[in-house]
């Protein structure tokens, strides 16, 4: 691989000052015709690529959005971020998208590391482990830098910033709600999310329902914090010691074991058990009996959140934005794992 050449090297070979190379690259006014070329086919000839970082922290705008996700293996993070694209996109900015994997530590180096002038604002659901150490220093660290931030579906009061979420409780409410409507007398719930934020929101929506409705508040039919690996044991525990005739699961993974796993068990899907997931991936609509589901429109989710944040970059420097959090409503999504009204 050819070695590239710098705007210093450039000027010490061919004679010139910095400053008459940088014009010239530059296409400047000031350098004439015949040196422009002369330096420019230079430049060409010795593999010369611009530092774009230096000129980002130059001019203090790169037109570029930073955007941290949680997790890759999300369906949902990976629609929402199909919508920030779509607008960056659209209004003339690039995306620089990277990886938390629910981890504090990496947040915070990524976000060093990209507000070093990679990135003018950065869009950013919270990391597992940063809500649950309650760590929010580096988000109000970056903002007093100048840099914007806009979160969505995790979110946190601890930090001033736009935010974009969705009416997490009122919709587990009325998924609960939907399953009492159809007839289920015990429902169940399983979250492997309840130490983040909206599984904290989807479980206070689950009892209201119960509570409004005079149902049993029975902790015994509740799979909270949860671990991936020990899932299946304690459904299948559940579904054996239980008369089980619904189930909210408040994220989408909980939802597709606990169908597997009660078809297994030769339970008849809806007539027997009822199942409601929360997130409305490709799974849901695949899977035999399809699987109802609260839908989040995470692509909405992902434009709103891009149009707060780049309508704050654009803003005029006397201008002030107030801080907004925009609820998107969520969709009950009926499909062949609920009985119809």
């Amino acid at each position: 691989m050819r070695s590239k050449a710098t705007l210093k090297q450039i000027a010490k070979e061919l004679g010139v000052s910095i400053s008459t190379v940088s014009k010239a690259l530059n296409d400047s006014s000031e350098i004439s015709k015949a040196t422009k070329d002369k330096i420019k086919e230079f430049a060409v000839l010795r593999n010369y690529k611009p530092n774009l970082m230096a000129k980002n922290l130059k001019h203090q705008k790169s037109s570029t959005i930073g955007v941290i996700l949680p997790n890759i293996l999300n369906s949902f993070f990976a629609k929402v971020f199909s919508g920030i694209e779509n607008v960056a996109r659209n209004r003339g900015y690039n995306v620089i998208t990277a990886i938390s994997n629910e981890s504090l530590d990496r947040e915070k180096q990524l976000m060093e590391m990209l507000n070093n002038g990679a990135v003018d604002g950065f869009v950013l659901s919270i990391a597992e482990e940063t809500q649950i150490l309650k760590n929010f220093d580096h988000y109000n660290a970056i903002i007093r830098t100048g840099t914007p931030i806009v979160m969505f579906d995790r979110v946190t009061d601890s930090v001033r910033s736009d935010k974009v979420i969705v009416d997490d409780l009122d919709s587990a409410f009325d998924a609960t709600q939907h399953l009492i409507n159809i007839g289920c007398e015990h429902i169940a719930l399983i979250s492997t999310i309840d130490n983040l934020s909206v599984g904290k929101l989807r479980f206070e929506g689950y009892k209201r329902a119960l509570e409004l409705n005079k149902m049993d508040f029975d902790t015994n039919l509740m799979l909270i914090g949860v671990e991936e690996e020990g899932l299946d044991v304690k459904i299948e525990t559940l579904l054996r010691a239980k008369k089980v005739d619904g189930i909210f699961a408040i994220d989408e993974h909980s939802a597709t074991r606990a169908m597997k796993l009660a078809l297994q068990k030769g339970y008849k899907i809806p007539d027997e058990l009822n199942i409601i997931g929360f997130a409305d991936g490709a799974w849901s609509r695949r899977l035999t009996p399809s699987l109802s589901t609260v839908s989040q429109h995470a692509p909405e989710i992902g434009e709103k959140a891009a149009t707060l944040l780049i309508d704050r970059l654009q803003a005029e420097k006397a201008e002030i934005l107030d801080y907004r959090t925009i609820v998107i409503k969520t969709e009950l999504r009926q499909r062949d794992s609920t009985r119809k009204l």
